[in-house]
């Protein structure tokens, strides 16, 4: 009964065995389906990305094909009306010609210009440093020294430069004055232009009519002081007057209006250089 029994169970253990293996793949190949369904919409996604990008290249590919036509297009009709104008008359040569030297004779004049202003400008700083070695730290108070577009100002307060109320110089001035007539001579090629600029507040001075009149003196002043103190050539000086009417600061305060009551001593070549080199014929 035992031996009957015991070949009973053989057959059924083996088939257990069995249907459990069975499981152990059936998972192992549904993991390994999931995964390549997983990849296989990945490569899906993959594809259509790379199938769009293949249609905008296309895309792009034909603008630039067309444009490359266009250009083309555009070369030959060109060439074609550049073979017209070689096919011409020797006439138009000629003309191609003269152009030609006109452009080159243009380019040199242009050079010349822009080293005669290298050279003014250069010269400008020379005199700016010049005259500002030349000035003690108490005077450069008093004293602004700037170029601006190749012009050489130097602006004087009035508090320094004239009598409280008047346009008569003063002595504290007269050294300073020296220092900037010698820097005027030693650069004889200059034109000096004394200019006169006054606040906003009305002048109450016997002889002044207003503000006009007081720069107007008050710029006089000064180039008589540079023709008979100082021997600077009266051919080089000009006295000129702004009035109230060329503010560099704002009246409404006390500093502005400082600012503002000033002589300026303006530097600048002679304008006839200029003009000579302007009217000379450009060199071919």
């Amino acid at each position: 009964m035992k031996t009957k029994l015991m070949l009973l169970l053989i057959p059924i253990t083996a088939v257990l065995a069995t249907g459990c293996v069975s499981n152990k793949k059936y998972q192992t190949l549904q993991t390994d389906y999931t995964a390549l369904q997983t990849k296989q919409s990945e490569l899906k996604q993959s594809y259509d990305l790379t199938q769009r990008e293949l249609e905008g290249s296309k895309t792009r590919v034909r603008g630039l094909e067309e444009q490359i036509a266009s250009e083309k297009s555009s070369r030959t009709a060109l060439q074609d009306a550049l073979n017209k104008c070689l096919a011409g008359n020797n006439q138009g040569n000629v003309n191609i010609a003269k152009l030609a030297d006109q452009i080159t004779a243009s380019d040199k004049y242009i050079k010349q210009l822009i080293a005669a202003k290298g050279k003014s400008d250069s010269l400008n700083l020379v005199l700016s440093n010049n005259l500002t070695r030349s000035l003690s730290q108490s005077e450069m108070k008093d004293v602004d020294v700037q170029v601006l577009k190749g012009v050489v100002y130097i602006s004087l307060s009035d508090n320094m430069l004239y009598k409280s109320g008047s346009y008569e110089i003063s002595d504290v001035a007269g050294a300073t004055l020296g220092k900037i007539a010698k820097i005027i001579k030693d650069y004889s090629d200059y034109e000096v232009l004394i200019e006169g600029n006054t606040d906003n507040v009305p002048i109450k001075s016997t002889g002044i009519r207003n503000n006009w009149d007081l720069s107007a003196l008050r710029a006089s002043s000064v180039v008589q002081a540079l023709q008979n103190t100082y021997q600077v050539d009266p051919k080089r000086l000009t006295a000129g007057g702004r009035g109230e009417y060329n503010p560099i600061a704002d009246n409404s305060t006390p500093a502005g209006k400082i600012k503002n009551r000033r002589t300026q001593i303006i530097i600048t070549p002679k304008l006839d250089q200029f003009m000579d080199l302007i009217g000379k014929p450009m060199e071919k």
